[in-house]
């Protein structure tokens, strides 16, 4: 392999361990008008993403709605977290 070659992988390695998911879990509390409207307003899904993403989260508990690196998706966390509803970034 040349040096350029191994160059390249190595930075596209390197972006592969720095993305992150942010994930919404399932709760009994919030509506899923509620979700789909937050994973709008914070995410900047189109309705039929946030509806399907609130489907997934309703039926297998969870859902990555958001991949980026961690400075990025932090915002969202924490606003997702103010509204009440549970996240995490894996």
């Amino acid at each position: 392999m040349t040096r350029e070659k191994t160059r390249h992988s190595d930075s596209v390695q390197s972006l592969r361990t720095n993305l992150r998911d942010l994930v919404v879990h399932n709760d009994d509390f919030n509506t899923f008008d509620y979700v789909i409207q937050t994973l709008i307003e914070v995410c900047k899904h189109e309705p039929e993403q946030a509806e399907q993403c609130t489907l997934i989260i309703h039926h297998t508990g969870k859902c990555s709605v958001k991949s980026g690196d961690f400075s990025t998706l932090k915002p969202m966390y924490r606003e997702i977290l103010n509204r009440g509803i549970t996240a995490t970034i894996e």
